[in-house]
């Protein structure tokens, strides 16, 4: 009984810990570790930009990765052109991860922060 409250407080404890801090912690959903790398080159973290700018990476692809996500302030963008347009003003976190053919993502990961002037 008392190995059956254990697994009851684990199974709880996973729930608390993914519903803090906003990221899923199965196993399933795990990124894969292929050996990529992700560097954002422009803009840098912490610059002020205007509503509309670049976005340059560069993506070492691993032995899985095929492309990259953009990401703004969590948000997919789908298809993205490489240019952000009429952000609103503020800080805005931008992250690029790396993913496979089949889009699930890989470890490879940079996030960003900018400040839209």
């Amino acid at each position: 009984m008392q190995m059956l409250g254990r697994i009851g407080m684990m199974g709880l404890g996973i729930a608390l810990v993914s519903a803090l801090s906003g990221a899923p912690v199965f196993a399933e959903d795990k990124p894969i570790e292929d050996g990529s790398k992700i560097v954002i080159t422009s803009p840098k973290d912490g610059d002020k930009v205007s509503d509309s700018f670049e976005l340059k990476y560069e993506l070492t692809k691993g032995s899985e990765a095929a492309h990259a996500h953009v990401y703004l302030d969590n948000q997919y963008q789908k298809g993205f052109p490489g240019t952000f347009k009429g952000v609103s003003k503020g800080k805005h976190q931008i992250t690029v991860t790396g993913a496979n053919k089949d889009h699930k993502l890989v470890s490879a990961t940079q996030t960003i922060t900018v400040e839209v002037q």
